[in-house]
């Protein structure tokens, strides 16, 4: 069964404002075999909204509002869906009373605009709102359900799973939806799918979607089901060779990012490790220290963007720099040595590099050295990487901590 969401508010569409209700309503309905086939926001207008609602409900049995059910003329979620379903408008004393005895146990008087709220779709059940003055509403036409819940999430969240989740159970089939999320390092987005699409384009079920981030890509494998069981056994059959296809640039079964990982091999491996970092200033160590317990293996860094401070700092000699530079292999090897001296830790790593947006002579924008130094020596990875600055520094970040990984499974 598929659902839609619609978030209500002119504030929701300013750079200011994120949808979070949206992400917890899908994964309760998720967790229920409910699949949200669609999202949109709609901000404070009667009409535009009633057009959505309408739609919706044409071709999705459930619907999900949430916001626009305040006191103020521009809460149209009630009006609006009204209009959609062309139905009119009650009020509802026992709503107003109710709404009155709140305000009196808080020791205010009821603005008179609030008696808004007390007005309850013709046919719809009023949903009651204990954290709140907004009620909700539970409204069905032509087969589907149309949910009105407030905005604020602690509202939407009580009022979703006590009066919403027990009334959507008796009407959505038993089915269930699991998700294989995998995460692969050091490839594009356009070679892993050449590798990979031979074998997921053979299924519409399970449904996949890939994502690309600097230095990351994501697969989503998306089962539905009658069981967890059966889902689960078909995601093994369309996952499972797409994961030998991948081989050890498949960092992550699990959905968690690289620095998770990397802390968990570093923690069972009962290794320590330390940075030395120029380009990226600091990104790397804020990557480590990112995860909860880290203290377990990452011991420090040090910020050497300056080349007095790399040679202060991590001891990479004079000479190494004037002769090399400081965006050299050698410079890269000389960071990560001076690290692991200067910390004692199991491994360094180092990044040194330019991310531009300028060049410097002969090297161009994009160069990254990533050095990782350990017991059995040090080596080198270079890349030059395209894009702005910021994704140069963040790709080279990822980078690094893949360089660590493989170096770990090795196990050099």
């Amino acid at each position: 069964m598929d659902a839609e969401i619609i978030a209500v508010g002119s504030e929701m569409l300013t750079p200011e404002r994120v949808d979070t209700n949206s992400l917890y309503l899908t994964a309760e309905l998720n967790d229920i075999g409910v699949e949200v086939v669609a999202k949109s926001v709609i901000g404070d207008n009667r009409g535009r909204l009633a057009e959505a609602v309408r739609l919706a409900m044409s071709r999705s049995p459930i619907l999900i509002l949430s916001g626009g059910l305040g006191p103020t003329e521009d809460d149209v979620t009630r009006e609006a869906v009204a209009m959609a379903l062309g139905r009119g408008l009650a009020y509802s004393a026992e709503i107003a009373e109710a709404l009155e005895r709140r305000f009196t146990r808080a020791l205010r008087k009821m603005a008179e605009v609030n008696r808004r709220q007390a007005f309850v779709i013709e046919g719809a059940t009023a949903l009651p709102n204990d954290r709140g003055t907004a009620p909700g509403q539970w409204v069905e036409q032509s087969g589907a359900v149309a949910m009105l819940l407030p905005g604020p999430p602690h509202e939407l969240k009580a009022m979703f799973e006590r009066q919403c989740l027990p009334r959507l159970l008796q009407i959505v089939p038993k089915l269930a939806i699991r998700t294989l999320f995998l995460r692969v390092a050091g490839m594009s987005e356009s070679d892993l799918d050449q590798l990979i699409a031979p074998v997921y384009t053979k299924y519409t079920n399970p449904a996949t979607t890939i994502l690309a981030a600097a230095g990351d890509i994501q697969i989503h494998l998306r089962a539905r089901c009658a069981t967890q069981a059966e889902a689960d056994a078909l995601l093994a059959e369309v996952g499972g060779p797409i994961e030998q296809l991948l081989g050890d640039r498949l960092y992550s079964h699990n959905g968690e990012p690289l620095e998770a990982v990397v802390g968990s091999m570093l923690r069972e491996r009962g290794a320590t490790v330390s940075v030395a970092e120029s380009c990226t200033g600091g990104m790397l160590g804020e990557r480590f220290t990112s995860v909860a317990g880290s203290s377990d293996y990452f011991l420090g860094g040090f910020i050497t963007y300056d080349n007095a401070m790399k040679t202060g700092m991590v001891g990479v000699p004079p000479e190494t720099l004037a002769q090399f530079g400081a965006v050299s292999k050698e410079t890269a090897e000389a960071m990560a040595i001076g690290a692991r001296e200067r910390t004692g830790s199991t491994y360094a790593l180092s990044v040194t590099g330019l991310a531009g947006p300028q060049g410097e002579g002969p090297i161009p924008v994009g160069t990254v050295y990533i050095g990782v130094a350990d017991a059995a020596g040090v080596q080198v990875a270079h890349r030059v990487l395209l894009g702005d600055r910021q994704r140069i520094r963040t790709f080279a970040a990822q980078m690094a901590l893949d360089v660590l990984r493989r170096r770990m499974l090795k196990g050099v």
